[in-house]
């Protein structure tokens, strides 16, 4: 099953975004919600702030969700880092920073760059992944 991408572009820049990655911490429109609104549609508006600013703030997203690319077509966002750092979110996901491979339990691998949100409630829908889940049951 082919993975959702949706990008919202500006002049200079694509803000792209992975549904499926989205942990929903809130980061995003918290930090910055005249870009980020999840109650507007397109929830992404990428004239709300500078092309700087907007790439400011996706490199704070904890899921990787959130991407940027630059119109040249270079993807900045997937850089691969030499170290791994593993960090117990409070009442959340398992956040694994780094280039790893994850095993599958069928034998397939995916290789994963920057950050991953790994369940730690057992309610993800998408596990071994986090998908927000452990809002919904107040998981501590």
């Amino acid at each position: 099953m082919a993975e959702k991408v949706k990008e919202y572009e500006s002049d200079d820049l694509s803000v792209v975004w992975k549904p499926e990655k989205c942990i929903h911490s809130e980061k995003c429109f918290k930090g910055l919600p005249d870009v980020f609104n999840p109650n507007e549609r397109p929830w992404v508006n990428v004239s709300g702030a500078d092309d700087k600013t907007i790439k400011e703030q996706i490199d704070k997203c904890p899921s990787g969700a959130l991407a940027y690319k630059l119109k040249n077509g270079q993807d900045v966002t997937d850089e691969i880092e030499d170290e791994q750092i593993v960090e117990v979110a409070k009442e959340g996901p398992l956040m694994v920073y780094g280039n790893i491979k994850v095993k599958h339990h069928d034998g397939s691998e995916t290789s994963k760059h920057r950050v991953t949100a790994f369940c730690r409630c057992g309610a993800s829908s998408n596990k071994p992944y986090c998908d927000g889940s452990h809002k919904n049951i107040d998981f501590e």
